[in-house]
């Protein structure tokens, strides 16, 4: 029952990015972002009494995005979904059973 009400969440396309460093047209090294892997999500502003423990915690944590457990993500990643691109604070292992990460992210301007 509890897997089919995290299916039910995951109601978002998003895509991962990850950031890769590569030669410009003058020959110097520059960073940018590509498309690592898109997954299902749900993506949940945070508001009220949830939104204040996390200004607490880290200023900027705006939102929380839930998607099925993965080995390879990592902080150093971005999540772009409905056109908005979210960097990742903290990553979340509910419960450590292996069925979901909490992202909990902030929106980058």
């Amino acid at each position: 029952m509890k897997s089919r009400l995290l299916v039910n969440r995951l109601n978002k396309r998003a895509t991962i990015r990850r950031q890769i460093w590569r030669d410009n047209s003058m020959g110097a090294r520059e960073q940018a972002w590509e498309d690592y892997v898109t997954v299902w999500a749900g993506v949940e502003p945070l508001r009220g009494q949830e939104f204040f423990v996390a200004q607490r915690s880290e200023a900027d944590v705006t939102t929380r995005i839930r998607i099925r457990y993965r080995t390879d993500i990592d902080r150093s990643m971005t999540i772009r979904c409905d056109g908005v691109e979210f960097e990742i604070m903290y990553i979340i292992h509910p419960d450590f059973n292996r069925r979901e990460l909490q992202l909990m992210c902030r929106e980058r301007q």
